[in-house]
């Protein structure tokens, strides 16, 4: 090869790195215009103090999934101007609930060959109180009225409820004494008036009466029922068929579940209904759109509820007496609450 064919190719190298290079600065730079665009269109999210005992209104709490240094964090708007400015916590949760300047955070942990999972307890700063691991991908969290219990449900096999082949791990702990029942299936079970014994039994989705009482749903040979259990007799008695993730209303006479409903997708089977406790009549909701969540109330008429959005999920509501229509109340966020 003479002195010129070496300089033609070194040079046809360097233009060819120099394009090569270019391309890769150009492309960074749409998709940061990209990203630029995506959050001046979105909410606004600044970071603050966030705190569950919030004296200036009503506060509502949300996973913010909106692009930026603070997705995926815990932050607040006013519950009457949901539509705000975002106040981010800095605390990182996949699944959150609060109630009486308790909350629950669900989070991953980064490990060198695989995540893993755990639960922590927070004060009405967000300051962790104790954790605990997580057996599973979380998917349910919830606090009691009054504070003292925490409750949460993984997946620790499969990734869906909408197929049969999953299994769950749901557990409550006292914030008290840190008493934990690792694993609701201890529990005696009573079906139909009768004790039952299966080892197909899984857990899911507590929502608290007080700190006694609540409901969760059971799953056994294909069926699923809202059961209500006791801790003091350790038991979990069937209620309804066909009731999963229960939400229990502030008054405490009604539940706000997903239903499977006939002729529905098997990928996307679910609708919102809504229990009377006192009559065990049900009624479906005006939202007609497939339910994948635990519906929050927002207060004793209204559901708040996640419905998959741009950047993953925004919150709805509709009427829990089943008129009205479903409105969109956030976008991309997940995980609400309102801690009483």
């Amino acid at each position: 090869m003479t002195r010129t064919t070496r300089l033609v190719t070194l040079l046809v190298a360097v233009l060819l790195l120099g394009s090569v290079g270019t391309v890769a600065v150009l492309h960074a730079a749409h998709r940061s215009a990209m990203r630029d665009q995506q959050q001046a269109n979105g909410p606004t999210v600044r970071a603050g103090t966030v705190s569950l005992r919030s004296t200036a209104g009503r506060p509502l709490l949300v996973r913010n999934l909106a692009w930026g240094p603070h997705r995926d964090e815990i932050t607040t708007v006013p519950a009457d101007h949901p539509q705000g400015p975002r106040t981010a916590s800095g605390v990182k949760c996949l699944r959150f609930h609060a109630a009486a300047g308790t909350g629950i955070c669900l989070q991953s942990v980064r490990g060198a060959l695989q995540d893993t999972y755990r639960a922590v307890v927070l004060d009405a700063h967000l300051h962790e109180r104790h954790h605990f691991p997580a057996a599973g991908i979380p998917t349910r969290a919830r606090v009691s009225p009054s504070g003292h219990l925490v409750a949460w449900t993984v997946f620790v096999s499969g990734d869906s409820y909408a197929g049969t082949n999953f299994s769950t791990r749901t557990a409550i702990v006292d914030t008290r004494t840190w008493k934990m029942d690792n694993n609701l299936e201890t529990f005696d079970v009573i079906k139909d008036g009768r004790p039952y014994h299966a080892a197909d039994i899984n857990i899911w989705g507590v929502t608290f009466a007080d700190d006694t009482h609540f409901y969760a749903t059971l799953a056994t040979s294909r069926q699923t029922y809202l059961v209500r259990g006791d801790f003091a007799t350790r038991t979990l008695t069937t209620v309804h068929r066909n009731v999963e993730c229960p939400s229990l209303s502030p008054d405490g006479t009604r539940i706000a579940y997903k239903k499977r409903v006939k002729g529905a997708s098997p990928d996307a089977p679910w609708r919102l209904y809504v229990l009377d406790l006192r009559t065990m009549t049900e009624s479906a909701t005006a939202e007609r759109r497939n339910i994948d969540d635990q519906a929050l109330w927002a207060d004793g008429s209204t559901l708040l509820y996640a419905l998959p959005g741009d950047y993953g999920s925004d919150l709805w509501t509709v009427p829990a007496d089943g008129t009205g229509t479903a409105h969109r109340l956030m976008t991309s966020a997940v995980a609400p609450a309102y801690p009483r």
